[in-house]
């Protein structure tokens, strides 16, 4: 747990140093500890591990940290979008689009609709079209306006 909420530019040397050893169900924990830090240090780590050349650890661990519920996700994606933090807002969405159903992407959207519906079509619209018409459907069903 320590290492997970450690700088993020500690983990692929962790990473490194875990695998080496022989150790890679600890650095399994590792990374599912870290899929639960708060959504800025989550993209923290996700980036650090991609530069590092660990790009499929930083998709894992945007995945697992899209696991919270829907309203919480929500919630943290718009204050990101209010700070400005665009780019953290866009890693996010992407992973969540991708790793949750349509019905969760609405669902994530009621604490704040005027600001994350656009926010989460442009993200299925980057996954594809029938992920984005999925989306406009399950806001349609949830009754939320886009």
């Amino acid at each position: 747990v320590d290492a997970a909420v450690g700088p993020a530019a500690h983990l692929p040397l962790l990473a490194v140093e875990l695998t080496r050893a022989g150790l890679g169900a600890d650095w399994a924990t590792l990374l599912w500890e870290a899929g639960s830090l708060p959504p800025d240090r989550l993209v923290a780590a996700a980036d650090a591990l991609a530069v590092a050349g660990r790009s499929a650890d930083g998709r894992q661990l945007l995945r697992q940290g899209t696991g919270r519920p829907p309203a919480e996700f929500g919630d943290a994606v718009h204050r990101l979008d209010q700070e400005g933090r665009h780019r953290e807002v866009r890693t996010l969405l992407d992973a969540y689009i991708r790793g949750r159903t349509p019905e969760e992407a609405a669902d994530s959207a009621r604490g704040a609709p005027d600001r994350l519906v656009p926010l989460l079509l442009d993200a299925a619209r980057r996954v594809s079209d029938e992920r984005y018409w999925d989306v406009v459907h399950a806001l349609r069903i949830a009754g939320i306006a886009h």
